[in-house]
């Protein structure tokens, strides 16, 4: 499966090519702003590194949030565009999941799983996983204590917002996973695909219990 994977949606940018199981091509950078500038080069570099035309992939995919608006709407603007040139349909995956998906199994090992997303607002955006990857709840609007309150036995600690409830969780263990990467986003999009992915729009917390969308 030949699939093209996009993220904006956080602190991050970047865009890989799955091809046959594996990465076959990735661009990678870390960016407060600026997303809007980087991601269509970042395309057009992957695409002629990997020596592939759009006509010949068979599924796009990007991050739908919860993240920052503009790098949302960015992303998925690019995948819609991209898809609808080359008449292919795209995938939604959750940012929550792409970061739980990148801890190493190793460290997920006997470990439930919270990711926390820095919303650069008073609240946070968390989901909790068991160490299978599977959710133990939606994602959540809350503060940092209330976040910690969810780690119950040994848990381990993802995303850009996790050095704000570390200190508040004595047993935790923090990931090296800070940011989304369209590699993992590519690899769950082939995983899920058609059943288990998000539909291609953006996913918005309106309040602390609702967050999936159908």
């Amino acid at each position: 499966m030949l699939i093209l994977a996009l993220d904006s949606a956080g602190s991050a940018c970047s865009v890989a090519l799955w091809r046959d199981g594996s990465v076959a091509s990735r661009r990678f950078a870390v960016m407060a702003r600026g997303q809007s500038e980087a991601l269509v080069p970042m395309v057009g570099e992957v695409m002629a590194e990997a020596e592939m035309d759009f006509p010949a992939l068979d599924l796009l995919a990007v991050s739908v949030g919860p993240g920052a608006f503009t790098g949302i709407r960015i992303g998925l603007a690019t995948a819609r565009a991209l898809a609808l040139a080359a008449g292919k349909p795209v995938a939604g995956i959750a940012t929550t999941q792409a970061v739980a998906a990148a801890i190493p199994p190793a460290q997920r090992q006997g470990r439930a799983v919270l990711v926390v997303v820095d919303s650069r607002r008073a609240e946070l955006w968390v989901q909790r996983f068991d160490s299978t990857l599977g959710p133990l709840g939606p994602i959540q609007a809350l503060t940092p204590p209330q976040a910690a309150a969810l780690v119950v036995g040994p848990t381990v600690l993802a995303g850009d917002g996790a050095a704000l409830v570390a200190p508040l969780c004595a047993d935790a263990v923090v990931a090296d996973i800070v940011h989304v990467d369209a590699g993992v986003v590519a690899a769950l999009a082939a995983k899920g695909w058609p059943d288990r992915v998000l539909p291609a729009e953006p996913l918005y917390l309106r309040d602390a219990d609702v967050t999936l969308g159908k």
